[in-house]
C-alpha cells in the first residue's frame, strides 16, 4: 500500500505546553530549501510521500492558467485559494465564471457552509443554506473550468481523472516537483489530489515562488504573477485573521496550507519550507514554518515572534493564557 511517513520517519515538530506541562506533542517531516533550490535541512523523513492536498493548489492553478485560463489581480489569488467563503471571496469567484459565461450550478465542487462564521450566521439569518460557492475550494473550479472553455473542453467531467485538464495538471505536478506522481486520490472538493514526496512538494513551490514574471517561459511567467497576486491580495488566499493570510501580511511569504497538516510557505529570498505533521493537526504549522526559515536565516527572530503574536496559539485555562502551541525539540 502507498502511504505517507510512518512514526519512525517523524521528528517533534510542535509541543502544546499548559502550566509548564508538554500536554500534547505534533511529530512529522519538515524540509528546508536554500533561495537556490539545495537542501538546507532535513527534519524526519523528507522523502516520505505525501499527498499535498490544499497545498497542490498553487500547482493545480497554474497548470490551468497555463491551459488558457487568463485572469489577475483578485481573482488570481483565488484561483489558488482555500478561502473561508465571506461575500467578497464568492464575488469574485462568481466574477470569474460571469466572464466565461458560468454559473454556480457548473462547479463540481460540494456545496459548503462558509468557514468565515459570521458571514454562516448571517447566510443562516436569511434562510441560506449551503452553496458551491462558498466552499473553500471554489476558486481553483471556476478557474478549471475557464481553462476547459479556453480549449473546447467539455467542463461536465472536468474533474475526471482522463479529462485533459487534469492531464495536464498531473504532467504540471511532475514537471514543478521533479518527481513522477506516486498515487492519485480524490481530495475533498472532488478534484484528484497527487502524491509526491515532501521534498518534491518543496522543490515545487521553491520553482514558484522564485519565478519571474519577465522570464522567456510562459510557465515561470504564470508563476511570478500568481505569487504576486497572492502577495498583493493576502485575504483572498484564506481570509482577514486566518493563518496564510495572517503570514503573508506579516512576514511577506507566500503560504499555503493544506488539510491534514501540510504547509509550504516561501521567504522573500526564495528560501522554502515544506512540512507535514503526521496526526493532520495543522494548528502549529504556520508556527513551525516561520521558525524554519528563520532557523535558515530568511526571517527575524522577531518576525516570527510578531507572527506568533496573532496566531491562536494561546493555551487557555479559565479564559487565561496558561500556556502556548510552539515549536519542539526537533525543529
Amino acid at each position: 500500500m502507498v502511504q505517507t511517513l510512518t512514526v519512525q520517519d517523524a521528528v517533534e515538530l510542535a509541543v502544546v505546553e499548559r502550566n509548564g506541562f508538554i500536554e500534547s506533542r505534533h511529530i512529522g517531516a519538515a524540509v528546508v530549501l536554500s533561495p537556490d533550490g539545495e537542501v538546507l535541512a532535513r527534519h524526519g523523513n523528507p522523502d516520505a510521500l505525501v499527498l499535498p492536498r490544499s497545498s497542490l493548489k498553487p500547482l493545480q492553478a497554474i497548470a490551468s492558467l497555463t491551459a488558457g485560463a487568463v485572469l489577475d489581480g483578485e481573482q488570481l489569488g483565488l484561483s489558488t485559494a482555500s478561502h473561508i467563503g465571506t461575500d467578497r471571496h464568492a464575488s469574485v469567484v462568481r466574477e470569474i465564471l460571469a466572464e466565461g459565461g458560468l454559473t454556480e450550478d457548473d462547479l463540481g465542487c460540494p456545496a459548503d457552509w462558509p468557514g468565515d462564521s459570521a458571514t454562516r450566521d448571517e447566510l443562516v439569518r436569511d434562510h441560506a443554506g449551503k452553496a458551491r460557492i462558498r466552499m473553500n475550494c471554489s476558486g481553483k473550479h471556476a478557474t478549471m473550468l475557464r481553462a476547459c472553455l479556453a480549449n473546447g473542453w467539455p467542463t461536465e467531467n472536468y474533474l475526471s481523472l482522463d479529462h485533459p485538464l487534469q492531464q495536464h495538471i498531473k504532467e504540471t505536478v511532475e514537471r514543478l516537483s521533479g518527481e513522477r506522481v506516486a498515487a492519485t486520490a480524490i481530495d475533498g472538493c472532488g478534484a484528484p489530489v497527487h502524491a509526491i514526496s515532501l521534498l518534491g512538494l518543496a522543490r515545487a513551490l521553491h520553482r514558484i515562488g522564485t519565478a519571474s514574471e519577465r522570464s522567456p517561459f510562459a510557465m515561470h511567467r504564470v508563476a511570478g504573477a500568481l505569487v504576486r497576486a497572492v502577495r498583493d491580495n493576502p485575504w483572498t488566499i484564506e481570509g482577514p485573521g486566518r493563518p496564510d493570510t495572517i503570514a503573508i501580511e506579516r512576514l511577506g511569504v507566500f503560504a499555503k496550507h493544506g488539510a491534514e497538516g501540510v504547509m509550504v510557505m516561501v521567504a522573500p529570498d526564495g528560501t522554502t519550507v515544506a512540512l507535514k505533521m503526521l496526526d493532520g493537526s495543522g494548528r502549529a504549522a504556520t508556527i513551525v514554518a516561520a521558525t524554519l526559515l528563520a532557523r535558515a536565516g530568511a526571517l527575524t527572530d522577531a518576525q516570527v515572534a510578531d507572527l506568533a503574536a496573532a496566531l491562536p496559539l494561546a493555551v487557555l485555562g479559565g479564559g487565561a493564557d496558561v500556556g502556548a502551541i510552539r515549536p519542539g525539540s526537533g525543529v
